[in-house]
This record gives structure tokens, sequence and C-alpha cells, in this order.
């Protein structure tokens, strides 16, 4: 398929970005650079080890900068031995946190320059930190586990797709949708490859309430894109399969979603997912987690 370049005015970025998906790996190249709104949402994908170390980073950094303002200040800071890197910055520290000890002080205009400009500076670094500590506590997660791998295996007497999905809060997920979409390459008439992608039909694709753990289930009948399919043919293709989640947490009434993908390598024929649910009485179900990916052979009827 030919696409007509656009000219967008933006400069290009000719390193490239390297996005990751699950297992894929893209790489971006002839894109617009970054904007300075980019940061906000890199930050936000940071671990929070690497969100700590960050903080951390641009704390000591401001600090020295104006330690060395202050160094190079010569006498304008009173009390505080005349180019001492170590008292500047402790005075700096002091200063953008504004504790204000009274031992050490401006002694000139140039000092008080200094000192105001790094208040300002406190102020607002404070202000940015608070709102972005904020808002990675207040950001919903979905905790949603997938098995890692797939199992094709007779149901109802019919070959069928199935994937196990649970959820870890210790409450239920409201409005919850599943999707799995699989891809692989296609021969075209034109002659080479196209990379076709389909959304398979569940069982069921929307639970009011979903609390514990559940099978997805797609049954490979005439009209599944993995009708008469193997192994060989899926690797032959590079089928893949992503498996979606999306609900709404109920204790803070926000929308989240939760994906994996799977290769032709975490297939599976043959094999189905061992019973993780027990009846012990009175209303009550068991669900084991630790048996959530274990699987156990199964005679495989042909398609």
């Amino acid at each position: 398929m030919h696409r007509r370049r656009r000219s967008t005015g933006r400069k290009k970025n000719s390193k490239g970005v390297v996005v990751h998906v699950g297992q894929f790996e893209f790489l971006k190249i002839n894109t617009g650079k970054h904007e300075w709104r980019d940061s906000y949402h890199w930050i936000l994908s940071l671990s929070w080890p690497q969100f700590a170390a960050l903080i951390t980073g641009a704390y000591l950094a401001i600090n020295v900068v104006f330690a060395g303002l202050y160094a190079l200040g010569g006498d304008c800071i009173a009390e505080m031995p005349t180019g001492s890197f170590p008292a500047a910055f402790f005075f700096s520290v002091q200063t953008m946190a504004t504790v204000g000890y009274g031992h050490e002080y401006p002694a000139n205009l140039y000092g008080n320059i200094v000192t105001t400009i790094e208040i300002m500076v406190g102020m607002f670094s404070l202000a940015v930190s608070t709102g972005l500590i904020f808002v990675r506590f207040s950001r919903p997660t979905a905790r949603i586990e997938f098995t890692d791998k797939v199992v094709i295996a007779p149901f109802d007497g019919k070959p069928t797709l199935m994937l196990r999905v649970a959820n870890l809060r210790h409450y239920s997920m409201a409005e919850a949708e599943f999707r799995i979409m699989f891809m692989r390459d296609e021969q075209i008439s034109e002659g080479g490859t196209f990379r076709r992608f389909y959304s398979l039909k569940l069982h069921f694709d929307r639970l009011i309430t979903f609390p514990v753990a559940l099978t997805l289930m797609h049954t490979i009948d005439k009209e599944s894109p993995l009708y008469g399919m193997t192994a060989d043919t899926l690797q032959e293709t590079d089928s893949r399969l992503v498996a979606s989640v999306i609900g709404i947490e109920t204790v803070i009434q926000a929308a989240v979603q939760s994906q994996k993908d799977y290769s032709w390598r975490d297939v599976r024929f043959g094999e189905r997912f061992v019973e993780i649910y027990t009846q012990t009485g009175e209303g009550r179900l068991t669900v084991d987690y630790g048996r959530l990916h274990h699987t156990e052979p199964v005679p495989l009827e042909s398609p």
C-alpha cells in the first residue's frame, strides 16, 4: 500500500525512538522531535526506583548549581567560610527548603538575589514533584494476570482456543470487557505477504462483575481464522495473539486496562488448563491461584 508523503513542517528525529509493546520492539524513525510536554508522560512511565533516582538527582543538581554560585560570590553569605563549597551546598539545602536556621544569611545584594531565585526555584520544584508523586499514587492500575500460554483443546466437542485471566485485586472489577486479536502474515495476489488482524469471537466478551479468574474461549470452526492451522503453520505465518481486559476499578471508580501478547511459541496444542475452582459448600468457592498457569494433556480431535 502506497501512501503520499505530506510535509508537516516538523523537524525529524533521525536517531529513532524505540517503543516496546509486549514481545514487540518498534524503532520509529523520521518522527517529530520530543516536545517538552512529552517529559511529563515519560516521567510517569518510569518505575518507582527510576522516579526516585530522577527526583534525587534533580534535587542534588539544583543544590550543586546554587552552591557554586554562593561559593563564587565571595562573602555574599555572612558567617559562611569564603569559597567553601560544602558550606555553600548545605546553605543551599537550607535555603531551598526555606528552613532558615539563622546561622548564615545573605550579606549583600548578590547573596539576596541568588537566595531569592533559589527560593522561587525550590517552591516551583516542590510543587512539581508533589504533583508528580500524587499522580503516580492516584493513577489506577489493573492487577490482571494472564496465563503464560494459550492452549487449544476440545471443548463441547469442538476445538477451542483458551487462555485464562485472573483479577489479582481483593475486590471485584466492574463492567469488564475481554478481547483477543489474532494476527498473521498472509500471501497476497500481488506477491509478498501482508499482516492481517482478526478479532476472535469469544464465548463471552463482557461481564458485569469480574471478581476472580475465568477462561476466555474461542471456538475454532470454519468461520475462525485459526481453522485448520497447526503448530507448523502458526510458525510459518509468524502468528501472534494479543489479549486485552478493560474494566472499572470499583474502589477508585476509574477505567483500567491490561494486555498481554503471545507468539506462536506460546500456543500449546492438546493441552487444557487444570481446574482451579473447588466447591466447599454453603455457596463458597475456593480459587487456587497457584494453579493458574498449570495445564494437562488431553486428546486432540482434528478440526
